[in-house]
């Protein structure tokens, strides 16, 4: 028996061992389900057991249940039977440490992404491998994109996931809307709207950059100020939900400027896609793009992107050769198009399984649940991390719910906290980037890492990490804050069902 479970087994709960150490029960159950007591409170088991757990034994576990690194071998020692002349001959090429089987450990992932990922999606995933020309994979590929269509709210049928992460879904849509000498507005308010701009600069294009504050959404008449300037411009480019510093823009009301001067829009959905509504059909959005590691919960390596068939006759009307082969439009219709299948290049089959499954618990779910959970969890998030003091970098009405920034506290190391985090708790979240760097922290809540018990889990280990620092928390504040917005939700709710069934009643 470990020493958390025998915490338990003297207490006679979880509820009971958090009271006596004056912590949430959430951070009690993550003792218990990794196996061990986190090294640091050694001494208080001690003392609140009254010697019955040893301090030395709760090291000791702590020490023991920690990942091993395996030093390097002795110089001279062989990894092959030396017997073996072949083998021999090729030792100077292995490796110079003993190397096993990879075994990553069990992390709560509360940052900008990757996300936890649900245990039918990780089982989906492991399937057995098939041709990605097989016909029981070509009928999977169909029902992806379905789902795809449900996930950006579109019947665009160029919709589907490109082999590579979100970076590589960005430069699909400007390597084929944006030609050599043509003119692209930009809008940055964070790190991804510059990558953008980059993007357009080795397309041969001409960025017109749109500046923002950061933490600031896009400003509608600076884009329209912009356009006027410019009604050249073929292409405005923004990002929807910016990763970077958890701010929100209005993309409806951006996409109808551009609309109004004949501009075509490029939309980042990396952020939001499956957390916040993306209406492409609604808001009349030309191309936008994902990626599977955000609040879709799926694993990384893939881009979801859809596109209008405006930008289809587009690409296809353009007499110039797209400046890749492998993301050339023209090439991939025949593969993800309505026609037969043709080849195009090794389909991660896999993961494109996995990314089934995940699109498939969220069309369960209910696009608008999705969106409402997310959209709760950040009240209770938020309620707690204020209820210790804390700032958000975003103004409330401008926040990504999924993406939550904080500000640190003057005088408090930022990469310790999460350093602290990270290896008494398991938990992971973002540092900020660019000019944000050592600023802020970002909490994510994605996917199936948008959950209460993560949400206690994350508020109880900061508090007691900051409490440790020597930042005046006060244990227990932000839990209770958190609880009582998730009792007061819930209250709403119910107020709000029973209304609703009155009006059905008398109708």
């Amino acid at each position: 028996m470990n020493c958390a479970t025998r915490l338990v087994d003297i207490f006679g709960s979880q509820a009971e061992v958090a009271r006596r150490f004056s912590l949430d029960r959430a951070v009690v159950n993550h003792w218990v389900k990794v196996g061990y007591v986190p090294a640091r409170w050694a001494m208080e088991v001690e003392q609140v057991t009254a010697g019955q757990i040893t301090a030395v034994e709760v090291l000791n576990e702590a020490t023991a249940c920690k990942p091993l690194k395996l030093k390097s071998r002795p110089d001279g020692e062989n990894l092959i039977d030396s017997t073996l002349t072949r083998s021999i001959a090729m030792n100077p090429y292995a490796p110079s440490k003993r190397i096993g089987s990879f075994h990553p450990p069990r992390r709560t992932l509360m940052g900008p992404g990757p996300t936890e990922i649900h245990p039918r999606v990780l089982t989906t995933m492991s399937q057995p491998a098939i041709g990605y020309l097989d016909p029981v994979f070509v009928e999977m590929m169909d029902e992806l994109k379905a789902l795809l269509r449900y996930a950006y709210q579109t019947k665009n049928p160029l919709t589907f996931p490109i082999s590579g992460p979100g970076s590589v879904g960005m430069e699909y849509c400007f390597v084929n809307l944006v030609k050599p000498g043509d003119k692209v507005i930009v809008c940055r308010n964070g790190v991804f709207g510059g990558r953008m701009i980059e993007n357009v600069e080795r397309c041969g294009g001409i960025p017109v950059v749109v500046e923002d504050q950061w933490g600031e959404p896009v400003d509608p008449q600076k884009l329209e100020d912009a356009l006027k300037k410019n009604p050249d411009a073929r292409v405005v480019a923004f990002v929807h939900a910016e990763t970077s510093t958890g701010v929100l823009s209005d993309a409806k009301t951006l996409v109808a400027i551009a609309h109004k001067y004949n501009a075509l829009t490029i939309v980042d959905a990396v952020t939001s896609l499956g957390g916040s509504p993306v209406l492409v059909d609604e808001w009349g959005i030309d191309a936008a793009y994902s990626a599977s590691q955000k609040c879709l919960s799926c694993t990384p390596g893939l881009s979801p992107v859809t596109f209008s068939e405006k930008v289809v006759d587009y690409v296809k009307a353009r007499k110039d050769k797209i400046h890749s082969w492998f993301m050339d439009m023209n090439l991939l219709l025949g593969y993800w198009g309505e026609s037969t299948r043709t080849y195009h290049h090794t389909a991660p089959t896999n993961s494109l399984f996995a990314l089934h499954e995940a699109l498939l618990l969220i069309r369960e779910e209910g696009l608008e649940n999705a969106w409402a959970r997310v959209r709760r969890d950040h009240v209770a998030l938020k309620a707690g991390i204020e209820a210790m003091g804390l700032k958000f970098f975003v103004k409330e009405q401008y926040q990504i719910p999924q993406m939550n920034a904080a500000v640190c506290p003057e005088g408090v190391n930022e990469a310790e906290v999460r350093k602290r985090l990270l290896s008494e708790f398991s938990i992971e979240i973002g540092a900020g980037l660019g000019p944000l760097a050592g600023k802020i922290w970002r909490f994510g809540l994605m996917g199936y890492s948008c959950r209460p018990a993560n949400v206690m889990l994350c508020l109880s280990a900061l508090g007691s990490v900051l409490d440790d620092m020597g930042y005046p928390v006060h244990v227990g504040d932000a839990e209770a804050a958190a609880h009582g917005a998730y009792a007061a939700m819930h209250a709403e709710e119910a107020k709000s069902k029973k209304k609703r069934d009155a009006v059905k009643a008398a109708a």
